[in-house]
């Protein structure tokens, strides 16, 4: 498995839900315009507007690194403004560049290695 996917969780501020969809619509204007590896950067919000996920995929974890400092000011803003309580999970092996910037950001990381999967079966 060489690709990346991660689920980032977040809370909206209170208030703040307007200005939470504006930024997040600003996050995925610079990862349409910036990103060349990012596959999938799908956001979800519950039905009281209080909470949201991100799902996404890279085709590696350094495709991560480069999304990460392509929206670095954007996500800035959407944390000092918007939102809270940022979590993370990653399924897929990390890169030495991932850990560091992980690390140095400080969010709460879990991170998952592929123990099995679906494999579709081989036409012969």
């Amino acid at each position: 498995m060489n690709n990346l996917e991660v689920i980032a969780r977040v809370k909206v501020r209170p208030g703040q839900l307007k200005g939470f969809k504006s930024q997040a619509a600003e996050i995925l204007r610079v990862t349409r315009e910036q990103d060349t590896h990012t596959l999938r950067c799908d956001w979800f919000l519950n039905d009281d507007g209080t909470e949201c996920e991100v799902h996404e995929a890279y085709v590696d974890a350094d495709a991560l690194v480069g999304h990460a400092m392509n929206v670095r000011d954007a996500r800035a803003v959407m944390f000092a403004e918007f939102a809270y309580d940022h979590k993370m999970a990653f399924y897929g092996d990390p890169s030495p560049r991932l850990v560091e910037l992980v690390n140095k950001i400080g969010v709460d990381v879990k991170w998952f290695t592929l123990l099995q999967a679906l494999e579709p079966e081989r036409v012969h």
